[in-house]
């Protein structure tokens, strides 16, 4: 989902939810437009917007809630590299073309470019990037013949982090799409749309009226697209940071 396309299209309904008010308070008889005909449309209208500002929550929570979750992940992932490469340093000599190997897959992954779905169909699966990266480090932790209690044991936390990361792969790679329902903003905007039709419709048609409510509209539209961005936090302008990536191969590297 495209989250400047999304708020222009959700600026571009409430706008015109605003020009339709105004153009029944022209074509409507004036005995529609009584006081108490006012009062009775701004209940129902308020009840429109008690429902809007629910989903808004909602969205806004989810939203977080989703990127707070990615972010951890990709932090968690980080801390699991750099324990990796430690247990593969006690192990020894003989694990040291797998470290490499981790070491050129987290540099060929930054910038969250193992969670980019369209590098599944264009890199090849035995490169250091490629979307297999993770299950050729265990297929080489596998071939490791530990000599000694001890390397036994770190070959089997070594499997179980690599497994842990591989995992942490394809769960950010399935929850890339994002989590907002479509048809939770297509309500909302045609809420929002309606609350601004009947405030057009019994608002005087001066400057200051459609100043307001374009300041409105772009209010809402704005918050639609911070919302999109953060549950998509893998582009665009609300990203997840990679320094957690990049502190983690400075260790690395060391």
């Amino acid at each position: 989902m495209n989250a400047l396309l999304t708020a222009i299209v959700a600026f571009a309904g409430i706008i015109a939810g605003a020009w339709f008010g105004a153009y029944l308070r022209k074509v409507l008889p004036e005995h529609h437009l009584t006081q108490e005909t006012e009062s009775a449309v701004r209940i129902g209208v308020g009840l429109i917007a008690t429902m809007a500002a629910l989903v808004l929550g909602f969205l806004l929570a989810s939203a977080k809630g989703s990127f707070d979750i990615k972010s951890e992940e990709i932090r968690g992932s980080a801390a699991k590299l750099i324990l990796l490469d430690r247990n593969l340093r006690q192990y020894g000599t003989e694990a040291d073309p797998i470290r490499a190997q981790l070491l050129a897959t987290a540099k060929a992954k930054l910038d969250h470019q193992w969670v980019d779905v369209g590098a599944l169909a264009i890199v090849e699966p035995s490169a250091a990037g490629g979307p297999l990266a993770f299950e050729r480090i265990q297929e080489g932790l596998r071939t490791l013949a530990p000599a000694t209690p001890s390397q036994r044991l770190l070959q089997e936390r070594a499997l179980r982090l690599a497994e842990d990361l591989a995992q942490t792969r394809w769960l950010l790679v399935e929850q890339v799409s994002g989590s907002i329902p479509i048809p939770f903003l297509v309500l909302l905007i045609l809420w929002v749309a309606l609350i601004f039709a009947s405030l057009s419709l019994f608002a005087p048609n001066n400057w200051t009226v459609n100043a307001v409510l374009l300041a409105c509209a772009l209010s809402v539209s704005s918050a639609i697209f911070l919302i999109i961005e953060m549950d998509q936090p893998f582009g665009g302008v609300l990203r997840i940071s990679d320094a957690p990536f990049r502190n983690a191969i400075g260790y690395l590297e060391r």
